[in-house]
């Protein structure tokens, strides 16, 4: 069975007709495949189709009393909840005027009666399958758009930073040099940092399409990560956080790596650690070995942890949500630590620090 038959084999489809036979027969048909709902009137079928658990696809027979399949089917394209739900008209006209009417009322298809199985089940799979693909283009569309929207913010801030330090020293030419120079500092801090974004963005997308190639080579991990803490402590310091360098071996081992792809994944983490820590707290950046041939990388903060129904997806490309508690986060960074260590060989995880907080987990081979 193809992906797009296991994707409609759990679909349900909401069967409307006022006559009990008809009920019975297209339900028998399909309840082998499909989870089958259904409903004898336009009323109920209205109310099934605007419930926590719509159906994926709707059969509406034509003529019933009191509210025929046309004003049902109008009302549910009406509604904004319910007027992606696709619908097939089950009727016995066959006449061009009323297949014209269902199409633009907002109807998919139309099944003649007396239904044929196989031309039900043929039309029902179709369509689903259509609806299933036009989910996931408008569910990846949103991502991307959301994405965009969280990189243009995370870009924007740095870029305002440079442009309001650079009005402020034209407009104020005999400013103390101190402050010249605190101010130019922050310039050239938001500017690396803008760079540092944009190149992130190319590796990645380079990475992705296998158009990169490691550059491997024999490296002390302690000193990369003593330089990795170096570099982020004058960012640490200004929320008043420490970052303390730990392991539990010979300083002077060597692992196997991309040096620059591996300090960027470092870099990442510890930004989200200070990001997320408290004021007045440590980061830990552990360094140890799970076994000889194996080389593993930990960064523990005391920040609000991460939720355990988004574990699984916080490393995802497009993942935009709330990282951690109360903080809103693209995941742009996470997802490039991902794509540059699976790019070793490696993994990455995350677990929860004790008292709180999280600890994320590298580990490549030497």
């Amino acid at each position: 069975m193809d992906i797009s038959q296991e994707t409609n084999k759990r679909a349900t489809i909401l069967v409307v007709d006022d006559t009990p036979d008809n009920l019975s027969f297209v339900s028998g048909i399909l309840k082998d495949q499909y989870r089958v709902k259904v409903a004898n009137n336009g009323e109920k079928a209205i109310s099934i189709a605007q419930s926590a658990t719509p159906p994926d696809l709707i059969l509406l027979d034509i003529m019933m009393p009191d509210m025929d399949g046309y004003e049902v089917c109008q009302k549910l394209k009406a509604d904004p909840q319910t007027r992606e739900i696709p619908i097939i008209f089950l009727t016995a006209k066959a006449e061009i005027e009323d297949e014209r009417k269902g199409l633009e009322l907002g109807a998919i298809d139309y099944i003649i009666k007396p239904i044929s199985p196989p031309i039900l089940m043929v039309r029902v799979n179709t369509q689903l399958s259509l609806k299933a693909s036009y989910d996931n283009l408008r569910d990846l569309l949103r991502l991307r758009e959301d994405m965009v929207n969280m990189i243009v913010h995370d870009l924007r801030n740095p870029l305002s930073n440079i442009l309001i330090m650079a009005e402020m020293l034209e407009s104020n030419p005999e400013l103390p040099p101190a402050i010249i120079q605190k101010r130019s500092n922050l310039i050239l801090i938001s500017g690396q940092r803008l760079k540092y974004l944009v190149d992130d963005l190319l590796i990645r997308a380079k990475l992705e399409s296998n158009k990169i190639v490691l550059a491997l080579q024999s490296v002390n991990l302690d000193e990369l990560c003593k330089f990795a803490i170096a570099d982020m402590k004058d960012i640490a310091a200004r929320e008043n956080i420490q970052i303390l360098l730990q392991h539990s071996h010979a300083t002077d081992r060597h692992v196997n790596l991309d040096p620059m792809l591996f300090r960027r994944t470092i870099d990442n983490l510890l930004s989200n650690a200070i990001k997320f820590a408290p004021m007045d707290s440590e980061i830990t950046l552990t360094v140890d070995y799970a076994d000889e041939s194996r080389a593993r990388v930990m960064v523990a903060d005391l920040g609000g942890g991460v939720d355990q129904d988004i574990r699984e997806t916080i490393f995802e490309k497009y993942e935009v949500g709330t990282l951690m508690k109360g903080v809103s986060q693209t995941g742009l960074g996470l997802a490039f630590c991902k794509i540059a260590i699976e790019a070793h060989g490696g993994s990455i995880s995350i677990t929860d620090n004790q008292p709180q907080g999280s600890i994320f987990t590298v580990e490549i081979s030497v």
